[in-house]
C-alpha cells in the first residue's frame, strides 16, 4: 500500500473517531493497559532486539529500554488518561452580540497528528492514549533504533482497536525509512500537525523540512542558578536530583550556574553528584574551587562546547558569575527555553529570575525534574513544547485540541 493511500485511510479514521462515545474511548484505553501488562514478556523480548543493536554507552540506550517496571508504569499512565474528562466539546467562551447572534468557541480535535521520534518506544503508548482521548488519529514515525519495540506495541494496540470495533488506522506506524519521514512532513492534505520528539538535530530537521505546522518539543538545555543567597542544603539536594534522577530525559540539569561569592560551597553542593560519577566541566574559577575536593577523574576544564549542550548523560557544566544579571545573561544565551531554576532565599532576586527568564517552565528552590505532564497534574503528556504559539510546556489533552466558532442566529443578515 502506498503512503498516500495510508494517509487517506488515517484521515477517514480521524473523521469517525470524532463522533465516538467518550466512554467507548475510555474502554479502549483500559483494554490497551491490560493488554500491555499481559504481554510484558513479549514487549521486553522485542525491545531486547533493539537494545542489542545499540551501544550501552549511548545516551539513547536508557530511553530505549523497556522493563517490567516501566511497562507497568506506562499501563498506569494509560489508565490515568482513561479516567480523565474528555477535552472535547468544552465551551471555551460564549457571548451574545447586540444583534442577537450567539457566538461560542468550542474545543475540537486537530484531526490527524504526526509524531516523529527517536529511541522512545514508550512514546508509542503515550501518543496513542492522548491522541485517541482527544479525538485525534495519529501517524507515528519512529526511528530504526526502536523498530522492533514500536512494531510490537502498535500491533498490540491495533488488536485492541479492532476488537473494540474501532478503525485500526486510528494508530498507524510508518516504516522507518527516510522517504516515509519526508512524505509525512509534506502530507498537507491529510496531516494537521507534526510533533517531533528527540534531539535538537531531529527537531531542527523537522522544522526546516515540514510544510505542515510543527510544535517543537524535547530538546532541553536546563540550567540551575545558585545565588549568593542560596541555601546550600537545598542546593545540594536539588542539584543532585536535577542531574542524576534520570540523565537521559529533557528536564535533566546540564549547567549549574553559581555566584562567585558561593564558590567555597561548590564542593558541598556538588558532593552528592560525585557519588553518581557525574563528570563536571568547570570554568576556571569553579575548577579551582573543586580541585582537590571533587574526584580528579571526574573533573575537567570547560571548553567552548561545554555550555549550551544537552548532555543526556552523567556530565554537567559549571559556570561562575558575579551577579544575578550575569546569570540571566548566560541563561538567555544558552537556554533552549525548556526548564530553568534558581536557588535563592532573597525574594527580590528570586522574583527577578522568575520574571526575566524566558522558558516554558521556571522554578524557584526546586528541581527541574518536575517538568512533566503527570507531575503538573495533567495526567500525561505528549511532549514539552519549547515554543510560544498554541502550547508551551507539558502538552496534555487540552493542548491536543484546537477550537472552532459556533454562531447561532434567528435569521439575522448583515447589512
Amino acid at each position: 500500500m502506498n503512503l498516500t493511500t495510508i494517509f487517506k485511510k488515517v484521515r477517514k479514521a480521524a473523521t469517525t473517531l470524532g463522533m465516538a462515545d467518550p466512554e467507548k474511548i475510555s474502554r479502549v484505553l483500559l483494554a490497551v493497559a491490560d493488554e500491555a501488562e499481559k504481554n510484558i514478556d513479549l514487549i521486553i523480548a522485542r525491545n531486547r532486539l533493539d537494545l542489542d543493536r545499540m551501544d550501552r554507552q549511548d545516551p539513547k540506550y536508557d530511553r530505549l529500554l523497556l522493563n517490567e517496571q516501566r511497562i507497568r508504569a506506562i499501563a498506569g499512565d494509560i489508565r490515568n488518561v482513561a479516567g480523565l474528562p474528555s477535552p472535547l466539546g468544552r465551551r471555551l467562551s460564549e457571548s451574545v452580540r447586540p444583534n442577537g447572534l450567539k457566538i461560542s468557541r468550542i474545543s475540537v480535535p486537530f484531526g490527524v497528528i504526526g509524531i516523529i521520534y527517536e529511541a522512545r518506544p514508550n512514546v508509542t503508548f503515550d501518543v496513542f492514549s492522548l491522541c485517541i482521548k482527544s479525538g485525534n488519529a495519529c501517524i507515528l514515525k519512529g526511528g530504526s533504533d526502536a523498530i522492533e519495540s514500536n512494531t510490537a506495541i502498535s500491533q498490540l494496540i491495533k488488536g485492541v482497536l479492532e476488537r473494540e470495533g474501532f478503525d485500526p488506522y486510528i494508530l498507524t506506524l510508518l516504516p522507518s525509512g527516510r522517504k516515509e519521514t519526508q512524505a509525512l512532513l509534506t502530507a498537507r492534505d491529510y496531516v494537521d500537525l507534526i510533533i517531533p520528539r528527540g534531539s535538537k538535530n531531529l527537531i531542527d530537521f523537522v522544522r526546516s523540512s515540514a510544510t505542515i505546522p510543527v510544535i517543537e518539543t524535547g530538546a532541553g538545555i536546563c540550567h540551575t542558578y545558585f545565588d549568593e543567597s542560596g541555601d546550600r542544603e537545598k542546593g545540594r539536594l536539588i542539584v543532585n536530583n536535577a542531574k542524576t534522577r534520570r540523565v537521559s530525559v529533557c528536564n535533566a540539569l546540564d549547567c549549574l550556574v553559581i555566584h562567585e561569592s558561593r564558590l567555597a560551597d561548590l564542593p558541598y553542593i556538588t558532593g552528592l553528584c560525585a557519588g553518581s560519577d557525574v563528570e563536571i566541566l568547570a570554568d576556571p574559577k569553579a575548577f579551582k574551587a573543586l580541585k582537590g575536593s571533587y574526584p580528579d577523574h571526574l573533573l575537567r576544564k570547560a571548553d567552548s562546547e561545554s555550555f549550551g549542550t544537552e548532555f543526556l548523560s552523567y556530565r554537567m557544566a559549571v559556570k561562575t558569575v558575579a551577579s544575578i544579571e550575569e546569570a540571566l545573561g548566560h541563561i538567555e544565551r544558552y537556554s533552549s527555553k525548556h526548564s530553568e531554576a534558581i536557588i535563592a532565599e532573597d525574594p527580590s532576586v528570586r522574583d527577578l529570575f522568575l520574571r526575566q527568564v524566558d522558558a516554558a517552565a521556571v522554578y524557584a528552590n526546586t528541581s527541574t525534574a518536575f517538568t512533566d505532564g503527570a507531575e503538573f497534574g495533567l495526567g500525561a503528556e505528549i511532549g514539552i513544547s519549547t515554543q510560544k504559539l498554541h502550547a508551551r510546556g507539558p502538552m496534555a489533552l487540552a493542548e491536543l485540541t484546537t477550537y472552532k466558532w459556533i454562531i447561532e442566529g434567528e435569521g439575522q443578515i448583515r447589512k
